[in-house]
C-alpha cells in the first residue's frame, strides 16, 4: 500500500502549517535550555512529531494502520522537507518573506 493522495496531501499541508508556525515551536523548545543541547533541532523533533501524529491520526480516522512501505514513503516526505523545515526554524523571518513573494509571483 502507498500513501493515498489524500493523506499525501494532508501529511504536506500539516508540514506546510508547522513551517509557518516555527517560531512558535523554536519557543517551546527554549524552555528547556539548559537541558537540551540545541533548540533548533529540539523545535525540529518537536515539528516533525506533531506531524507524524497528525499522519498516525489520520489513518486512525479511517481506521487504517499504516504498512511499512507507508511508514518509508512518509519519512521520505519528511526528508524531502527536512531543509524547509529546519531554515524555518532558523530564519524564520526571512523565510516569511519569501514565502511572500512566492505568494505574489
Amino acid at each position: 500500500m502507498v500513501i493515498s493522495k489524500e493523506n499525501k496531501d494532508f501529511v504536506g499541508s500539516l508540514i506546510d502549517y508547522y513551517i509557518n508556525e516555527s517560531e512558535s515551536y523554536k519557543q517551546i523548545a527554549e524552555n528547556f535550555v539548559p537541558e537540551i543541547e540545541s533548540v533548533p533541532d529540539t523545535a525540529f523533533g518537536i515539528i516533525t512529531g506533531c506531524v507524524y501524529s497528525g499522519f498516525l491520526q489520520a489513518y486512525q480516522n479511517q481506521q487504517q494502520t499504516p504498512s511499512l512501505e507507508d511508514m518509508k514513503e512518509f519519512n521520505q516526505i519528511i526528508k524531502e522537507r527536512a531543509a524547509l523545515i529546519k531554515k524555518s526554524i532558523l530564519e524564520p523571518h526571512r523565510f516569511e518573506i519569501n514565502k511572500k513573494e512566492t505568494d505574489e509571483d
